[in-house]
């Protein structure tokens, strides 16, 4: 064969495989956008196929489907991962996926029972969803405690002997055997908020730091006391051999209130990790934090008569609390916010390299609750990367997508073809306008859709076209490890 007809050849046979893919009609196509995929580093104009709930390629070719999107002058990149996300029912999907989200997990304080949970949510979801095992229910089901409706009950409920109860040999042998059965049914680690429960003791702690090494899962954990409660968490994930992920660093190690622990609480993990322990830590860009009022967190606060009682806001009504609602909030259980300082005191947290994006997003009442939950990411990507230029684009891409993705998928198979955009993997996707996604959610009227967010798919199906949630399509799917039982080993 002569060079000329060598040449001829090869051009015959691009041009036949490009015919080829022309003729392939795919079920989505997503043409003329910038990709940005932060696990290739592939950042440059790409149409992309979607077939079933897959991507079947990404290709500077044509090619053509029974349903196109136009991303010309827009992203696409994975769909957003969030790590730290309690509210799990329709109303916060909905949020969710005008945020960019396509996987929220409960996984900081868990949810219980995993079984009920995961088919609670099936067929109902508009974003893949999973949770950890729960020391608050192990706990609950040692003290004797247990609520019905565990995830809606926990919220409002005002009991406290399943927090305050001293440990025991006893408890912690119930909550081992429990957190070990929910394990077996699929939880995606163990939710420990140690801050919750002052009865813990280091001890009960550190047991169960032991069980997260014996079935190699991941410990999530909402230290105490900042840095000595950094430094706690750590030392067991250390001894045990365990997998230690720290959520909202911002909150736990003080930078919402301006405290100067946060770079000491940093360095912690980031000394753990130079030395082998496997160490992750995340933050949400409020320095306004929110959980319920008659956690253990604010015993103190019914006792000192000094503390700034109008820096809580009860979500119910929106109205500042003083110590007299305070009390009467207290005793009735709900949601508050709790104001923090200036949210520009978050930027140096930020610039660090190892600190994922997550919203600790929880659920609202009567429609009303932290931004958080609607704006966490359009809000990392539109005030700290396009405004205040914290970090570039693709770096924050990256916290959001492939670095949860990745801190999963030792322990969780399926995160494996989450948060990356390629041939082969899930199809979730976010389709955004990086010049104008910005956060509308606000503490005064926090039900506001980030704006910037123009079409999202989750496992192939179109939830967001056009800036606008669509209605009636549930393709979210459970979340959750693969166990093998002894007879399969």
């Amino acid at each position: 064969m002569t060079a000329r007809s060598g040449i001829a050849l090869i051009a015959l046979l691009s041009a036949t495989a490009a015919a080829q893919q022309r003729a392939v009609t795919y079920d989505v196509v997503i043409l003329g956008g910038r990709v940005m995929d932060p696990a290739s580093g592939l950042d440059a104009v790409r149409n992309v196929a979607i077939r079933g709930d897959r991507i079947a390629t990404v290709t500077t070719g044509r090619i053509s489907g029974r349903d196109t999107i136009d991303a010309r002058g827009l992203v696409v990149a994975p769909g957003f991962i969030d790590l730290h996300a309690h509210a799990q029912d329709e109303e916060a999907d909905r949020y969710y996926v005008m945020d960019g989200v396509t996987t929220a997990l409960e996984l900081e304080l868990g949810v219980g029972p995993i079984a009920e949970f995961y088919a609670g949510r099936q067929g109902k979801a508009l974003v893949n969803f999973g949770g950890t095992a729960s020391h608050f229910q192990g706990r609950r089901i040692a003290t004797g405690t247990q609520l019905r409706d565990y995830y809606h009950e926990t919220w409002t409920d005002t009991s406290a002997r399943f927090s305050q109860t001293r440990t025991t040999p006893a408890i912690i042998d119930t909550v081992q055997a429990y957190l070990r059965r929910e394990l077996d049914a699929g939880a995606l680690g163990i939710g420990i908020g140690v801050a919750y429960i002052p009865g813990a003791t280091g001890l009960e702690i550190y047991r169960l730091f032991e069980v997260c090494a014996e079935r190699k899962v991941i410990c999530f954990t909402h230290v105490r006391d900042a840095l000595p409660g950094v430094q706690e968490v750590v030392g067991d994930a250390m001894a045990t051999g365990a997998s230690l992920h720290v959520v909202h660093a911002n909150s736990s190690s003080g930078a919402n209130l301006g405290a100067p622990t946060w770079r000491p609480f940093l360095r912690v993990i980031r000394a753990a990790r130079r030395h082998g322990v496997d160490v992750t830590t995340e933050a949400y860009p409020y320095t306004a934090g929110s959980t319920f009022i008659q956690s253990a967190i604010f015993d103190s606060w019914a006792t000192d008569t000094t503390s700034d009682y109008s820096s809580l806001v009860w979500v119910a009504t929106g109205e500042h609390l003083t110590r007299r609602t305070f009390l009467e909030y207290r005793r009735v259980g709900g949601n508050i916010i709790q104001l923090g300082t200036a949210d520009s005191v978050l930027f140096p947290l930020f610039r660090d390299t190892m600190v994922m994006v997550a919203s600790d997003a929880v659920p609202w009442f009567n429609h009303r609750g932290h931004p958080r939950l609607a704006g966490t990411f359009a809000r990392v990507l539109g005030r700290y990367v396009r405004e205040q230029q914290l970090f570039p684009l693709m770096e924050g891409l990256q916290r959001m997508t492939i670095m949860p993705a990745r801190r999963l998928e030792a322990s969780v198979p399926q995160k494996r073809t989450k948060g990356r955009l390629a041939r082969g993997m899930d199809a979730d996707i976010v389709v955004f306008d990086a010049a104008r996604i910005i956060d509308r959610a606000t503490y005064e009227e926090p039900a506001r859709y980030s704006e910037g967010v123009v079409d999202v798919l989750v496992n192939g199906a179109v939830v967001v076209r056009q800036a606008a949630p669509v209605a009636t399509v549930f393709p979210g799917r459970a979340i959750r490890r693969t166990v093998r039982t002894p007879s399969s080993r």
